[in-house]
């Protein structure tokens, strides 16, 4: 027990410094402005997500800082909470070292643990609850004991607070009644009170979304339209295997086939079939293959305690080769998350992720490699548009964000810069822009390419392009550069705005 506790300190020290490297490297992505800004509006729900990010981004917010990895303190103490249950997953199985050893080896070297934990999204909190909510799963299906049960809901109930794909983890929980022993035992424990006070600590939320015309609808309906029909079952499982290190195939392959064949199967079957039922509804739903990467983190301790108990028992030596091959799999780690600099990046992996975009020198994945410069140039610029105004424009001017990221920016460090008040109508920021009264009759406004000015000039008589700032590393062409728009006499005010953009939050 002693060896395994430093093994997992070990390996949780080597993955906070990989972290904090990698904040070194960063900027602010896109979304995490987003998030940060519903810190300072707390409410039972946002437009594009539960309302538990609001409230971890309020905790970071109390800082008051604009640095990246006081932002990501809470996703780097999420990951290592992961890392530690996937690793008591293994125990619970009965693994030994070896299996511990090769269960944190190969989480530590997986891409999918690497920018998914690395930023402030609820991606990683989701994982969290998710991975936590299977070691209670497993754990109750060991002993029946009302205790895990009780957490499991628990666990479970945080999930949708943090993220609504964990629907696809509790409908996997229908394997609780396949086996007599366990159902009997949900009877007696009266399991539906679980599932009542679930539904009433949701109840806020749900009622949130009734109000407010179910905008989690018109997300999903724009993501699957844009993104998610996009995606065929290959390209899913490719996407998974390449986020998980194909390198850790040495143990997934064995665990596919090793939780559906462990004894006692009145224990593990029913813990196959609510990962497997998981795992088909997120495919036949065209998930993002990062949806995936919890049921993942939680078959590696199955692959690792099969290698231990079938192969290693017998010819111990094999545990040597299958080390170093997943020693060697984290050259992949820089593929998940900037533990190298930009200059790096692209010298030595940008070869293998090279993508042309019209308009840049290098168009990468990862938008967190520059975005402390393009960030930088973005309040620079609209400092000097603002500082170039005529004195009596310059009195009630206010800046419109297009995108959610450029007026979380604006709320971030827009004071920092000396720059006015910023809105925007874009997901969660419509809800905090202003409700009523006359709009300033000059708007500074700043929009990405996939935006024309054609979008601003059925709100104002007169639009001019001032200044386009160009980016040279975006992975998508309407990201090349961003325009900023000096708008003047508004034809709307802010209540005839707000009903302008009712049905297009997401546009």
């Amino acid at each position: 027990m002693k060896s395994s506790k430093f093994l997992l300190l070990f390996f949780c020290l080597i993955k906070l410094t990989l972290h904090l490297i990698a904040d070194v490297h960063s900027g602010f992505q896109g979304d995490e402005l987003l998030h940060i800004s519903t810190g300072n509006h707390p409410a039972f729900g946002y437009m594009e997500f539960p309302p538990l990010i609001a409230l971890l981004a309020g905790v970071q917010n109390l800082f008051h800082s604009d640095t990246v990895w006081v932002h990501h303190l809470l996703p780097h103490i999420a990951s290592l909470i992961i890392m530690i249950t996937v690793a008591r997953i293994t125990i619970a199985l009965g693994g030994g070292n070896k299996a511990v050893f090769l269960t944190l080896l190969a989480f530590l070297i997986m891409p999918a643990t690497g920018r998914s934990q690395q930023l402030l999204q609820p991606v990683v909190f989701s994982q969290l609850f998710w991975v936590l909510s299977f070691y209670q799963l497993l754990r109750y299906m060991q002993t029946t004991e009302r205790k895990y049960l009780l957490r499991l809901f628990v666990c479970v109930t945080l999930g949708f607070l943090t993220k609504y794909d964990m629907l696809f983890f509790a409908v996997g929980l229908v394997a609780l009644f396949t086996t007599t022993p366990v159902r009997k035992a949900l009877m007696e424990q009266r399991w539906w009170r679980y599932v009542i006070l679930f539904l009433l600590i949701l109840l806020p939320n749900i009622i949130w979304q009734y109000l407010h015309d179910w905008p989690v609808y018109q997300m999903f309906h724009q993501l699957k339209k844009t993104q998610l029909d996009q995606l065929s079952y290959l390209h899913i499982i490719i996407g998974i295997i390449l986020g998980s290190n194909i390198y850790n195939l040495v143990l997934l392959l064995p665990a596919i086939v090793f939780i559906f064949i462990r004894k006692p199967q009145r224990i593990y079957l029913p813990v196959g079939l609510s990962i497997l039922t998981s795992f088909l509804l997120l495919l036949f739903n065209n998930g993002k293959s990062y949806y995936f990467f919890p049921i993942v983190f939680t078959l590696i301790p199955f692959g690792a305690v099969c290698l231990e108990e079938t192969i290693f028992s017998r010819w111990r030596w094999i545990f040597w080769p299958v080390s170093l091959l997943l020693l060697y799999g984290a050259w992949m780690i820089p593929f998940g998350m900037p533990v190298l600099n930009m200059d790096n990046y692209i010298k030595y992996y940008y070869k293998y992720q090279q993508k042309d975009v019209p308009g840049t020198t290098y168009a990468l994945q990862y938008e967190e490699y520059y975005t402390n410069d393009m960030w930088k140039e973005t309040l620079q610029s609209l400092r000097q548009v603002y500082d170039n105004l005529p004195q009596q424009e310059r009195a009630n001017c206010m800046i419109w964000g297009k995108h959610y990221s450029q007026t979380g920016l604006l709320e971030l460090m827009g004071a920092k810069y000396g720059l006015p008040a910023g809105f925007g109508y874009h997901g969660s920021f419509y809800s905090w822009a202003p409700e009523k009264g006359p709009m300033p009759q000059t708007v500074i406004a700043v929009a990405f390419r996939d935006t024309p000015i054609e979008f601003f000039t059925p709100f104002f008589e007169k639009v001019d392009v001032v200044k386009v700032l160009p980016n040279y590393y975006a992975e998508y062409e309407g990201r090349v550069d961003q325009t900023i728009y000096i708008c003047r006499q508004p034809r709307y005010d802010f209540s005839q705005m707000k009903e302008n953009f009712r049905l297009r939050i997401f546009e």
